[in-house]
């Protein structure tokens, strides 16, 4: 079973888990360095400057956490939790008038999703051959 999910959908997943990590990361070194182009915005919307150097730690943090190879359980919460900053991304993005993040809000958060249900998909797929190994291991 794990040898049919390595096809298209493998390259999917990873293409797209790797360029993830790799925006929420480079969106998390502009908050912790308190880059023009997301800094100020991030201000004019409300946000005190603890939060947004705080938010910017978490977002490199859960890009590494995505791109190393176990940590399932950690993985999991680094998506909800990346969940949860595109759709208040999103939130912040109406409510301030900065439609074009709104929109990239949208992008991110069918991105995560679909890269979310491909990574359950292999998951599940490497534990039931882990199992079928063991039980014929046990024969």
């Amino acid at each position: 079973m794990l040898r049919q999910f390595k096809s298209r959908e493998y390259l999917v997943a990873r293409t797209l888990l790797f360029l993830i990590s790799f925006f929420f990361a480079l969106s998390g070194y502009w908050e912790v360095t308190r880059h023009p182009i997301t800094y100020l915005k991030t201000i004019q919307m409300g946000y005190p400057p603890y939060f947004i150097v705080a938010l910017g730690v978490a977002k490199i943090c859960g890009a590494v956490v995505l791109l190393l190879p176990r940590f399932y359980r950690i993985k999991e919460w680094v998506f909800a939790g990346f969940t949860f900053d595109v759709v208040f991304a999103f939130v912040s993005g109406l409510a301030t008038g900065y439609y074009v993040d709104a929109v990239k809000a949208v992008f991110a958060f069918v991105a995560i999703l679909t890269c979310y249900y491909l990574f359950r998909k292999q998951h599940e797929a490497m534990r039931l051959d882990l199992a079928a190994n063991a039980a014929k291991s046990l024969t």
